[in-house]
Formats: C-alpha cells, sequence, structure tokens
C-alpha cells in the first residue's frame, strides 16, 4: 500500500526525494512560482476547507484545470489530482444547506466535467456518502455518467478522516475492496490503518502536524512541531512499521533527508 504524507508546506517537494507527498491546491493556488518536484506526489484539491469557509466552490472548473495543468507542467512528478467535491460531514452541509444525495450529485458531475475540460490530467474519482448505502448510490450515480469504477487506476473514499477508526469506515472500505476497487482512503492514519489497511491501494494523512502542536520545537526556529520535516518524517516511519506489521509495504524514508528541519 502506498502511503502519502500529507504535508502543508510545497517546498518539501524538493527535499524529500522518496516519500509520495500529498499537498493541497490552497497551498499552491496562490504562489507565483512553484517548486520542482524530486518525488511523486499528489494533489488535494482542499474541498473540506472550500465548503466549510464558503459553503460552495469559488474556485471555477475551468480555473481549477488550469491550475492543475500548471502543477503537473511546473512540479511535475504529478501522480493524481483529487477532483472538486463535496464532503458529506453534517457540519458541512448544514453550511452547503444541500443533501447528502445532491453533494454526491454534485462530485459525479464535477468529475465529468473536469474530464472534459482536461483528459490528459490524472483525475481521481471520489465515492462521496455517509452511509455504506451512500456510497453505494455514488458508486451508481458514477455508474450512470458512464464512469466504470473498477477500471480506474484508483477511487478515492471521502468523508472518513474524521471518522476513520469506525467500524462504519471499515465496513465501506473492505465492501468497495471486494468490488476490486483500486481505493485511495483521505485522512487514514494509524488507528485506521490497523483496522482495514489490506483494503486500500494507497492513503494520506498529516495528523502529525495536529500531534506537532503539542510538542516543543526541536530547535530555536521551530516554537512547535507542527512544521517540522524531521517529526513528520519520524511520524511517517511509524506508518511504515503499522504497515509493514501488517505484512503489506510502504515507500521507504530517505536516509539522507532525516537530519532536514
Amino acid at each position: 500500500m502506498k502511503f502519502y504524507l500529507g504535508v502543508h508546506q510545497p517546498i518539501w517537494l524538493t527535499r524529500v526525494p522518496d516519500v509520495p507527498l500529498l499537498v493541497s491546491h490552497r497551498r499552491l493556488g496562490h504562489r507565483r512560482t512553484l517548486p520542482r518536484a524530486i518525488t511523486e506526489w499528489a494533489l488535494d484539491s482542499g474541498g473540506f476547507t472550500e465548503l466549510q469557509l464558503h459553503g460552495r466552490w469559488q474556485v471555477s472548473e475551468k480555473d481549477y484545470v488550469r491550475a492543475v495543468r500548471r502543477y503537473a507542467d511546473e512540479i511535475g512528478n504529478l501522480a493524481w489530482a483529487a477532483p472538486q467535491d463535496w464532503m458529506c460531514e453534517q457540519r458541512i452541509l448544514k453550511r452547503t444547506g444541500l443533501t447528502v444525495r445532491e453533494h454526491q450529485r454534485r462530485t459525479v458531475r464535477n468529475l465529468v466535467r473536469l474530464r472534459e475540460l482536461a483528459p490528459e490530467l490524472p483525475w481521481v474519482p471520489t465515492l462521496q456518502g455517509w452511509t455504506l448505502s451512500d456510497y453505494e448510490r455514488c458508486f451508481d450515480l458514477y455508474e450512470r455518467a458512464g464512469i466504470d469504477l473498477a477500471a480506474e487506476q484508483l477511487v478515492g473514499i471521502g468523508t472518513v478522516c474524521r471518522r476513520q477508526n469506525s467500524a462504519d469506515v471499515e465496513r465501506i472500505m473492505r465492501a468497495f475492496a471486494t468490488r476490486e476497487l483500486n481505493l485511495h482512503g483521505f485522512g487514514i492514519k494509524i488507528t485506521g490503518l490497523n483496522r482495514y489497511a489490506e483494503a486500500l491501494s494507497s492513503s494520506d494523512s498529516m495528523s502529525w502536524s495536529m500531534r506537532g502542536r503539542y510538542v516543543p520545537g526541536c530547535g530555536p526556529s521551530h516554537r512547535t512541531e507542527s512544521n517540522c520535516l524531521r517529526f513528520a518524517l519520524s511520524w511517517y516511519r511509524q506508518i511504515r512499521t503499522t504497515l509493514g506489521a501488517a505484512g503489506l509495504s510502504a515507500d521507504s524514508v530517505s536516509p539522507q533527508v532525516l537530519g532536514a528541519a
């Protein structure tokens, strides 16, 4: 299983040669110059924050496509890009004023539109919902749109980060794994991986940063460890150990970056 280390400093794309990274569009979109990646990375759309702040997507599909094309060209090594999907947590539904069904409809419609605008970019379809039956309905919506998820290189499972260690999420992951989908779990950290890592093709998390807020900094320039590359890589090694204990594998951490800050 491939594990993407979530980071909020795009410059780390130039410092970690052997660890797959996940970076948000919200961290890249405003930049005049972009780093040149020396590692594989994936793009998160920043949808949760976008919907939480505004109750809708303020970034148009055309503008998002323009940005992702730029990332693919200028940063390079882009493995895949998340669509402008619509999460289904209760607080997000309250903010948008829409139903789970409408969020699912808009999620599928967005993926179709992005592929119409930029079929050459590596868009990853994402299933959204809350209950297992919700996700199954979203699966059906993709099928009706002519998208065979079983043929996709990767399929994201959204709205699981804040409940990733629950029995409900485990049932969802295992149900779609039996359909032979190559699943990516958004925001799955150690507690979730302990339950269902074998059902996933890949996952990501940056929970190291939240934990690091409560750890004193390792040097004069760090008040806490919430933005420390050394701390992030130490946490990544814990993930790798967890995967190894489950009989799975993760990308290794290159020794030359362990002293970076």
